[in-house]
C-alpha cells in the first residue's frame, strides 16, 4: 500500500476517532471550557502515541532490512524525531496553559474579585417578607413530591408500565400558586425504542399548598428531553445548536402559563480568567415538543420563567462574598468576619418569583444564625435580613423533640412572618416519607415549638404560645366575625384536647373550637341548629375560633 495511502487511513481514523469522542461528550468549542481543553489534551495524546507507535514499527522494518542486506537507513529514533518532538512540545504546552489558567482564576489570586460577584442589599424582615398567605406556602419537599408524583403515575394503567417520573421537579410559580412540576421519562431503552416516535405523552404537576397531584396529558409528546438518546438528547440537541455555549450543569424544566414544557437552559459566564467567577451570560429556552430554541440576554428572560440561577450557584455566589470579605488568607487562617450560609436551603414565594432562602452563620461553625439571605433565582437579586436566632438544623432538632416518641423527621424549614415574628415552619415526616404534623419554631426563641396536625391548628397553637411567653400581644392577631345557624358539630381529639368542628349555613368553610382554651367552654351549650356568633382567625379552609358570643 502506498504511503500517502496509509496516512490517509490513518488520519480518517484519527478524524473518526475524534468524532465519536466529540458525540459523547460533548464538549463546548470555547476556550473557557474545561471540557474543551481536556478534549484537546486527549486528542494530542493520541496522537502521540500512534505516531510513536508508527516510527517504532518503521525503525523495527528498517532495522531488519539493515541486518539482511546491509542497507542504512538514517535513523534517529523518537528522540531525534522532530515532528514527534513538536507534538510532545505542544501538549506540555496546552498543559501548562491550563494549569496556569486555572490558577489565575482561583480566589487564591482573585479574593476581592470573588466578593464582589453578588450584590446584597441589607433589608427589613416585616417590610418584605408579609403575613403569611396558606394558600402560597409549599408544604411539601422535594421528596414528598417524589413520592406523590409517583404514586399518581402508578394509578394511570397506560402509561405506568412504559414511562416513569424523571427526578427533576422543579419549584415554580405557576398561575401565582407554588407547584412543583417534573418530566416524564422512559422506563427503559426498550420502552423509548416503542415510544419515542410519538415522544413523552404528559408531564407532573403538583400544588405544594394543598397537595393535588395532576398527570397533564399533552395533544402532542414532546421529543426533546435528557431522557432521549441520539439528536433528540437534549444536551446534545444543545450542543449542536449552541457549539460556543457552556451551559450549566442543571437544565430546568419548566411550564410556561400556557401549560407549554420547556427546558430552560442557563448559559455559563466567566468573570475571572479563564475558568474562575462563573455566574450565567445567557438562556436558551427550548421547546420540549418541538426543539424550538430562542437565545436571550439573561436580563431579557421572560417574566414567566422562575428557575435561570439555580441554589447551589447561589449559595456559592454567597459563600464568596461572605467568606471572602478580606482577603483569601484570612478565609483560612484568622476567619475575622466571615460569614457563610448554613448546611441548606428550602425556596419561598415573593414577588411572582422563586427566591432560595438560606441562614447565615459565621465561619466558627456556631448554633446561631446572624441572619439569613433571600436569592432570586431568576435575577440574582440577593437581599439580607439581620436576624439573629438559631440556625435551622437547631429548629429542626427542637421541633423533633416534640414528637420524639413518634420518630417523625423534620424538614428543612420555610422562613415566615407569623404576627410580624421571623418563625421557622417545617413539615414533620414518618419514615416512610409521609408528611404526619407541622412545625413552628420561633428564630429567636428555637425552644419554643408548636405542632399541629393541620398548618392552621400549627398556626393557632403558635400564636397562643407566642401570646402566653409576652413576645406578641394576641392583638396582633386580626380578627373576623360571622354568625348563622350550626348545621353540622363534630367533636375531635388532637394531641390530647378535644376540638369541636362546626359547619355553619352558607358557609363552605370549617370553624375550629379548640376546648383547652377556657374562653370557648360555652361551645358545649350549643348542637346543630342553634344560631351562634363566632369570633375567628383567617385560615385555610379551617379557622380557628377566639370567641364565641
Amino acid at each position: 500500500m502506498k504511503k500517502w495511502m496509509r496516512n490517509l487511513i490513518l488520519l480518517l481514523i484519527g478524524l473518526a476517532a475524534a468524532g465519536v469522542y466529540y458525540y459523547v461528550t460533548l464538549p463546548a468549542i470555547n476556550i473557557h471550557s474545561t471540557g474543551f481543553w481536556f478534549f484537546i489534551i486527549t486528542l494530542l495524546a493520541i496522537v502521540i502515541v500512534a505516531y510513536g507507535i508508527r516510527t517504532a514499527s518503521r525503525e523495527q522494518v528498517e532495522s531488519e532490512i539493515m541486518e539482511r542486506f546491509g542497507i542504512r537507513f538514517h535513523t534517529y529514533g523518537l528522540k531525534g524525531n522532530k515532528v514527534w518532538k513538536a507534538l510532545v512540545v505542544l501538549l506540555l504546552a496546552v498543559v501548562i496553559v491550563y494549569a496556569v489558567g486555572t490558577l489565575l482564576s482561583s480566589p487564591i489570586i482573585n479574593a476581592k474579585k470573588y466578593q464582589a460577584l453578588l450584590t446584597i442589599e441589607e433589608r427589613e424582615f416585616t417590610e418584605d417578607i408579609k403575613e403569611v398567605d396558606y394558600r402560597t406556602i409549599p408544604l411539601l419537599d422535594k421528596d414528598s413530591a417524589a413520592l406523590l408524583g409517583n404514586r399518581k403515575l402508578g394509578s394511570l394503567v397506560d402509561m405506568v408500565s412504559q414511562f416513569e417520573v424523571a427526578n427533576d421537579y422543579t419549584q415554580i410559580n405557576y398561575k401565582g400558586v407554588p407547584v412543583r412540576v417534573a418530566p416524564l421519562t422512559y422506563a427503559s431503552p426498550i420502552k423509548w425504542l416503542t415510544n419515542q416516535k410519538e415522544g413523552l405523552p404528559a408531564y407532573i404537576l403538583i400544588n405544594m399548598a394543598t397537595q393535588d397531584t395532576e398527570c397533564v396529558k399533552l395533544e402532542e409528546g414532546f421529543k426533546y428531553s435528557k431522557s432521549e438518546y441520539f439528536n433528540r438528547n437534549l444536551y446534545r440537541h444543545l450542543r449542536f445548536r449552541f457549539p460556543t455555549y457552556i451551559f450549566d450543569d442543571q437544565l430546568f424544566f419548566e411550564i410556561d402559563e400556557e401549560g407549554i414544557p420547556y427546558w430552560v437552559c442557563p448559559v455559563k459566564k466567566f468573570n475571572i480568567g479563564l475558568f474562575g467567577g462563573q455566574t450565567v451570560g445567557r438562556v436558551v429556552l427550548c421547546n420540549a415538543i418541538t426543539g424550538e430554541c430562542i437565545d436571550y440576554a439573561v436580563e431579557d428572560v421572560p417574566q414567566w420563567v422562575d428557575k435561570v440561577y439555580s441554589a447551589d450557584l447561589l449559595l456559592r455566589l454567597y459563600d464568596y462574598s461572605g467568606i471572602l470579605k478580606n482577603g483569601y488568607f484570612n478565609s483560612v487562617l484568622g476567619q475575622k468576619d466571615c460569614l457563610q450560609s448554613t448546611n441548606g436551603y428550602n425556596y419561598i414565594a415573593l414577588e411572582d418569583d422563586v427566591w432560595v432562602y438560606t441562614g447565615v452563620t459565621s465561619l466558627s461553625g456556631d448554633q446561631s444564625n446572624v441572619g439569613f439571605v433571600l436569592m432570586n433565582q431568576r435575577t440574582m437579586e440577593t437581599r439580607y435580613y439581620k436576624v439573629e436566632g438559631a440556625i435551622e438544623d437547631s429548629a429542626m432538632s427542637s421541633a423533633e423533640g416534640q414528637v420524639q416518641n413518634l420518630g417523625y423527621r423534620a424538614t428543612f424549614p420555610l422562613l415566615l412572618n407569623i404576627a410580624d415574628e421571623p418563625t421557622y415552619f417545617m413539615a414533620l415526616k414518618d419514615a416512610a416519607g409521609l408528611v404526619k404534623k407541622y412545625a413552628m419554631v420561633n428564630v429567636q426563641k428555637y425552644q419554643w415549638v408548636a405542632i399541629g396536625d393541620t398548618v392552621q391548628e400549627c398556626e393557632g397553637n403558635y400564636t397562643q404560645l407566642l401570646s402566653t411567653n409576652g413576645i406578641v400581644s394576641e392583638k396582633a392577631e386580626t380578627y373576623q366575625e360571622v354568625s348563622g345557624r350550626i348545621t353540622a358539630m363534630a367533636p375531635i381529639v388532637l394531641d390530647g384536647s378535644t376540638h369541636y368542628y362546626i359547619c355553619l349555613e352558607g358557609q363552605e368553610d370549617i370553624f375550629d373550637v379548640d376546648m383547652s382554651d377556657g374562653r370557648l367552654i360555652s361551645i358545649i351549650r350549643y348542637q346543630v341548629g342553634d344560631m351562634i356568633k363566632l369570633k375567628y382567625a383567617e385560615g385555610y379552609g379551617l379557622h380557628p375560633v377566639r370567641g364565641i358570643e
